[in-house]
């Protein structure tokens, strides 16, 4: 028979624990030196009426779980007009050690990312980073998140923006994201 001293612990032990996990989740973070909260004009698209440099963001990450294997980084336009919004860069792969992607590695000439990463498709259907284009209205919120996984994935640059958000649905340790603003001028 467990005594009320005994199920107090319990509930101790299982309260540390969770406190230590929830410590641990809040201090793997991603930030830009960057972005303030707003898209600058080298992230939005060079045509449609853009005149942006279409380069995907610098961002670094701190504290990621110590048993994550790899990365994946993805971009998010949840305002899009789409119904389904509009996925402007996905990366996968990126080695664990790594901490930094500097501006403009979503260009694939440039040779930016480790030549383990893998940069698959927008929903523009090309490979890399696809600049901002926001229609006229309301600031749209882009969501950029890195995802600390416990496995490299074994997909292709071919992969769509949905079937790697599969992928990494199962195989996400911890993420940490960045909302900013990008508004058609």
């Amino acid at each position: 028979m467990i005594t009320v001293q005994m199920k107090n612990l319990i509930i101790i032990f299982i309260a540390v624990c969770l406190n230590g996990l929830v410590a641990n989740a809040q201090n793997f973070t991603l930030k830009s030196h960057e972005l303030n909260g707003q898209l600058t004009e080298k992230q939005f698209f060079n045509g449609m009426g853009f005149t942006g440099g279409n380069q995907s963001p610098e961002l670094y990450w701190e504290n990621p779980p110590s048993d994550t294997r790899s990365f994946a980084i993805t971009i998010y336009d949840m305002d899009a007009p789409t119904g389904s919004g509009f996925w402007h860069w996905v990366v996968f792969n990126i080695p664990a050690n790594i901490r930094e992607i500097k501006s403009g590695a979503g260009d694939l000439k440039q040779n930016l990312l480790p030549p383990q990463a893998i940069q698959s498709l927008t929903d523009l259907g090309t490979p890399g980073f696809t600049g901002a284009a926001p229609n006229e209205g309301p600031a749209h919120r882009y969501l950029i998140t890195v995802y600390a996984l416990s496995k490299v994935l074994e997909l292709t640059k071919t992969a769509t923006p949905a079937y790697v958000g599969y992928n990494l649905n199962f195989s996400t340790i911890a993420r940490a994201s960045l909302v900013v603003y990008g508004q058609r001028h």
